[in-house]
């Protein structure tokens, strides 16, 4: 009985979906790496609590959401169907996954050094921060794009102690792309939104208008990478991981039109996380060239 909700819950959250900001906060502690002349000593340790801290901050943050939107969530016919609403998972238990999740992210963050510690309840009320904010502001697309754009910073601090402004170049490109893609997926809710009294961009601006709002936001995206690689001196591949990104951002706004959203889902989930895995494989080949050579 405890597998199979704890299997609901993982479903519920879309726990595969780490994979969206994980390659960012690897990148994050890549660069750091770098810059200290990459340090062997612990690193494979590190990069554990890294990950660890990432996937269980996430976690927490989903949970969280599922539960204060319940009954917005039952009253939504895209929505309906999930977990809690529908019967399959009970809050209870969702709260309880919760707090293990931020325990385990404040447990996390306390190995990675006394930073890390400090600043760990600070984070988890930023990622929770985001589900209130549907209900006063349309602008909540930009609070959770900061919210998983923390995450290179933070892996960041985790290596080196400090924190390097340079860094918030990605912090600020993960925002926007985030943001970008949010806006994409609340299209789907337009008039639910309006009917609910809730606020989005889409609903704000409409649907035509809110889709050139996020191809600008994904330029921006753009714009931040590449001031990025001229910030860390970076080569050619990862100017090849640059160019990847936006091919696929290209890609992923053709398959959504204001008069057809049927392909949203494929556009938010598949080609999001292509963009993110590529971006870490292109950075982390060329740091590892550049170190080598």
């Amino acid at each position: 009985m405890f597998w199979e909700r704890l299997r609901l819950t993982l479903g519920m959250i879309k726990f595969e979906h780490s994979v969206f900001a994980l390659p960012f906060a690897l990148t994050g502690a890549l660069l750091a790496w770098r810059s200290q002349g990459f340090p062997r000593a612990g690193a494979v340790e590190k990069l554990v609590w890294i990950v660890l801290a990432m996937v269980t901050a996430r976690s927490a943050a989903m949970a969280f959401n599922r539960l204060l939107d319940a009954e917005i969530d039952a009253a939504n016919p895209r929505t309906k169907a999930r977990e809690i609403p529908a019967g399959k998972l009970s809050k209870r238990f969702t709260w309880g996954f919760l707090f293990v999740m931020s325990f385990a992210f404040v447990f996390a963050a306390a190995a990675l050094g006394p930073l890390c510690f400090y600043l760990s309840l600070p984070a988890l009320l930023i990622v929770f921060f985001y589900s209130f904010t549907k209900r006063f502001t349309s602008f909540s697309h930009l609070v959770l794009g900061f919210a998983l754009g923390i995450a290179p910073a933070a892996a960041w601090i985790a290596v080196t102690g400090l924190l390097d402004p340079r860094i918030l170049w990605l912090t600020a490109a993960v925002t926007f792309w985030t943001a970008g893609f949010d806006v994409i997926y609340a299209c789907q809710d337009v008039a639910f939104d309006r009917s609910a009294g809730l606020y989005s961009l889409p609903q704000r601006l409409g649907i035509a208008r809110a889709l050139l709002l996020a191809r600008a936001l994904h330029a921006a995206m753009l714009l931040c990478l590449a001031l990025l690689v001229d910030t860390f001196g970076l080569g050619p591949l990862a100017w090849a991981g640059v160019a990847s990104v936006a091919a696929l951002l290209v890609y992923e706004h053709s398959l959504v039109k204001p008069h057809d959203l049927s392909k949203v889902n494929a556009a938010f989930f598949t080609v999001n996380g292509y963009v993110s895995v590529l971006f870490f494989a292109f950075w982390a080949a060329d740091v590892y060239w550049s170190t080598k050579l």
